[in-house]
């Protein structure tokens, strides 16, 4: 067969596989995130087959259960620590004055509204502060409520919960077995694709592995370090809910570009909503001129040391690469493409270099990954 007839067929062969994996999108997510959690479980699970205790050797079934109840003890402890602020929070929320808000910015909102007519830049029919109050008034005056609205609500609700509970115990009970045998998920590809392709599935997998390791180890550090520094600037300034702000400053930090801002607005709403009726010159204005300085250090540190050495290094890739594979995700799937950008490109880029060696472009993409090899051992 020629080669023209090869490409042909490997391109329907992908089309094919393509649409099994859309059609079976939600078991594909539950098996990827679950192999997701082996990687970063297993030096975990390595731990515990160390442990002996007399004659008695922790084998791989007891050293996964363990791994994974070490998994759910750290989910239970940030909900412990974090759901009693939330709830807290949000009770704050559902008693303030949203009016209030409105007249504690009306006075710099109407500076900025003659400053815009003055500098020729037009507005609609309403003033800044009357646009603030009407969006106000949409999303949070309880009173203009639809039952039926509160309704769909709690049906949409209900079924949401029941997807996340059947979610959350596949993804448990999957990854208990990716941890229990760690060359599972590779034959269970291998199973899936001619023999002649087995040794390079192998390698895509080991190498997979080693980088997707490298850049969720990473990721975890960078949300460490920020939510440690956006913790402890806002709390020498002496803002109210540091440690709630900083978690979800650092969660939502992973989100590239948008997520600093989604962040920065947070903290931002929360410092108003706890400083209501004060005056906005003597009071909130500094007060939230030190939330924004933290927010700026944080992401200068974030942007110069913690993403390039993240983002860049340890998944060998040009920053502009990431910059266009993070639009081009955005793109597609809006934010959770954003997301999954850079580790879906990595494994493509793995893909690609065992597959299409033959294409330069794929050459010129994927030759940083040449720089390391991946080490021996277990996929």
């Amino acid at each position: 067969m020629n080669k023209i007839g090869r490409y042909i067929l490997v391109g329907l062969g992908l089309l094919v596989a393509g649409y099994i994996i859309w059609f079976f999108r939600d078991i594909v997510t539950w098996i990827i995130i679950s192999w997701v959690l082996s990687l970063i479980g297993r030096p975990l699970m390595n731990l515990f087959l160390r442990i002996k205790i007399g004659r008695f050797q922790v084998n791989n079934t007891i050293a996964a259960g363990l791994t994974i109840t070490t998994f759910l003890l750290g989910i239970g402890i940030l909900l412990a620590l974090f759901i009693p602020l939330i709830i807290r929070q949000a009770q704050n929320l559902a008693s303030v004055d949203y009016y209030a808000i409105a007249l504690t910015l009306e006075e710099p909102l109407t500076m900025l509204n003659e400053w815009m007519e003055q500098a020729g830049i037009k507005i609609r029919d309403k003033s800044l502060v009357e646009q603030v109050e009407d969006a106000l008034r949409t999303y949070f005056n309880p009173n203009d409520f639809d039952p039926k609205t509160i309704s769909n609500w709690l049906t949409n609700a209900i079924g949401v919960a029941g997807n996340l509970v059947i979610t959350f115990f596949s993804i448990v009970f999957i990854t208990f077995f990716f941890l229990q045998e760690s060359k599972l998920f590779t034959r269970t590809l291998q199973s899936l694709t001619p023999n002649k392709y087995n040794e390079k599935i192998f390698h895509i997998v080991q190498d997979s592995t080693r980088m997707l390791s490298r850049y969720f180890s990473g990721v975890l550090l960078q949300m460490t370090i920020m939510t440690i520094g956006i913790y402890i600037g806002l709390t020498i300034f002496g803002v109210p809910n540091a440690l709630l702000i900083a978690f979800f400053a650092a969660l939502v930090n992973v989100i590239p570009y948008a997520g600093p801002i989604i962040g920065s607005a947070f903290a931002i709403l929360l410092t108003i909503s706890s400083n209501i009726g004060v005056d906005f010159y003597d009071v909130l204005f500094p007060l939230l001129i030190r939330v924004a300085a933290v927010f700026a250090i944080m992401q200068m540190i974030d942007n110069f040391i913690l993403q390039p050495f993240i983002f860049s290094n340890r998944v060998n890739a040009h920053p502009l690469e990431i910059f266009v594979v993070v639009l081009a995700a955005a793109k597609i799937g809006g934010i959770v493409g954003m997301v999954i950008a850079i580790p879906s490109y990595t494994v493509i880029r793995i893909i690609a270099r065992n597959f299409l060696s033959e294409f330069d472009i794929v050459r010129n993409i994927t030759k940083g990954l040449d720089r390391e090899k991946a080490p021996p051992g277990q996929t």
